[in-house]
């Protein structure tokens, strides 16, 4: 008779589920009248919900498979003797369920004396079966459910903490603004469950909102499974709406019912709302956590805003620099930012990932920042340079590489790397090492296929502009003596789109 489920008959709101409690006893009567007592009977608004198992093997089995039962009635004599006994042990031990409520009810009290039983067993309660009368019964059910809902809460708790923790890990990882609001909206439903509710399959939303000037909102990111996540305000439902011009004048987190808004502010431009429009009504956990992550969040956000900053300088004092060397060998200080751009673009479409694309795109503008160390005789010479004056021309690579490799930042790491390889050649011929082939670094290959390129489509000093049919048969004849045969196949399947960019705008 193993896996025998009795459900109450009474109705159970849909808003909430029953409690789930495990009848174990070999006598079917004891089952029919625990039932019988019970089955109308509501504790804090939640009906009860009946299994049955008719062994203590038939008990672990169920218990196994259901991991939210909250109270068991056990008897001790069934197919053994110590059969209950045996699935107290094995639940505690082998199941490892630590929360379910026990109350051992015996018919035989000698055979498995109280004081000894509750200690070694871990029982929570010991009931004689002539001593549960109606009244009693309810009683003890009532005390073992609310027992089993403090330590779900506490359990849920450090879940939650745990989660909080997890969350802030995983979203400070993020290298950029827009991948960091995204994973907000996935850490506050990983924090909540609220993907789904414990009753029904509505699923909650998660809204990004940017607040602009006029206070008018933009939605940035969304996720959920409703009908349509939209990226226009006017659409979402009025409540959600309310509390987000709410959260936005009272500058403050606001939390009702089923609904979070959490405010965010930066200096004088950036403030930001996060909204979670949850399917059930959010509990006092809920809220906690929420304000625990809120003020993670505020911190992380922050850090990161001021990275971006020092990011987005040390990006401009870079290509500043880099302008500064164009210009001083008389060349448009386009130049960098033309390089910059072509390199950005090949290094995806050669397969590497965002962060180094990035990466390359900071650090090509200093491809030539050797230069300074070159006499203006040399560097401004309007024609073709001698023997040794190339040679002194040169010596530019080794100047940048040891002007950046002293630094531990991967930005100016990624400058050395380039500086020196950037006019080594596929085939060997290049310098200042005589590098071939893939000993060249990546990023050097690909800065030498676009300062190349942008060098031959514009004026220089030393010649006119090359027309762009001239430019893709010097490419084609220098593929795989030169330059990296794949990047020349790259560019030239793509001609319009690198074209572009070395375009004067």
């Amino acid at each position: 008779m193993n896996d025998i489920m009795f459900a109450d008959e009474a109705e159970v709101g849909p808003e909430v589920a029953p409690w789930k409690v495990l009848i174990v006893d070999d006598d079917e009567g004891v089952h029919a009248i625990t039932k019988s007592v019970l089955k109308n009977q509501e504790i804090d608004g939640r009906g009860l919900k009946f299994y049955s198992a008719f062994s203590g093997g038939e008990a672990i089995e169920l218990l196994g498979s259901i991991d939210d039962i909250a109270v068991v009635f056990l008897d001790v004599v069934m197919e053994t003797n110590e059969a209950g006994l045996e699935a107290c042990r094995r639940i505690r031990e082998e199941l490892k369920n630590d929360l379910v409520r026990i109350i051992l009810r015996t018919g035989q009290p000698g055979s498995a004396p109280e004081n000894e039983v509750i200690i070694k067993y871990r029982i929570n309660d010991y009931k004689e079966k002539t001593d549960l009368t109606a009244s009693k019964l309810f009683s003890c059910v009532v005390t073992a459910i609310r027992s089993y809902q403090d330590l779900i809460n506490l359990e849920q708790s450090k879940q939650g903490l745990r989660k909080v923790i997890e969350a802030t890990k995983t979203i400070t990882k993020k290298k950029s603004i827009g991948m960091f609001l995204e994973g907000i909206l996935d850490q506050l439903v990983f924090i909540l469950d609220a993907s789904e509710s414990p009753v029904t399959t509505e699923r909650s939303s998660c809204y990004t909102i940017a607040c602009e000037a006029d206070n008018r909102y933009t939605i940035m990111s969304s996720m959920g499974n409703r009908v349509l996540l939209t990226n226009s305000f006017s659409d979402l439902t009025m409540d959600v709406q309310a509390i987000i011009t709410d959260c936005h004048r009272e500058e403050s987190n606001i939390i009702r019912d089923n609904l979070y808004a959490g405010y965010f502010h930066f200096g004088k431009d950036h403030a930001y709302i996060f909204c979670l429009a949850g399917s059930h009504e959010l509990q006092e956990i809920d809220k906690n956590l929420l304000n625990i992550f809120a003020g993670n969040i505020n911190i992380a956000l922050e850090n990161l805003f001021l990275n971006e900053e020092i990011i987005n300088t040390q990006k401009e004092l870079i290509e500043k620099l880099g302008e500064v060397v164009e210009k001083r060998s008389s060349e448009a200080s386009q130049h960098v930012k033309r390089v910059a751009e072509f390199s950005y673009l090949l290094a995806q479409d050669y397969g590497l990932n965002e962060t180094d694309a990035k990466l390359l795109n900071s650090a090509s503008p200093m491809h030539d920042i050797g230069k300074v160390g070159i006499p203006d005789a040399i560097l401004l010479k309007p024609g073709k340079l001698t023997e040794e004056e190339f040679e002194v021309m040169k010596t530019h690579a080794q100047i940048g590489y040891e002007i950046f490799n002293s630094s531990d930042r991967s930005l100016l790491k990624a400058a050395a790397l380039i500086a020196i390889d950037h006019h080594e050649k596929w085939d060997g011929s290049g310098y200042p090492n005589g590098k071939k082939g893939e000993e060249i670094h990546i990023y050097g290959r690909i800065t030498a296929v676009s300062d190349v390129f942008d060098a031959l489509y514009h004026h220089r000093c030393y010649k006119p502009a090359w027309p762009i049919e001239k430019i893709v048969e010097l490419f084609t004849e220098q593929k795989g003596i030169h330059f990296d045969p794949e990047l020349v196949d790259i560019v030239l399947e793509n001609l319009d789109k690198y074209e572009q960019v070395v375009c004067d705008k």
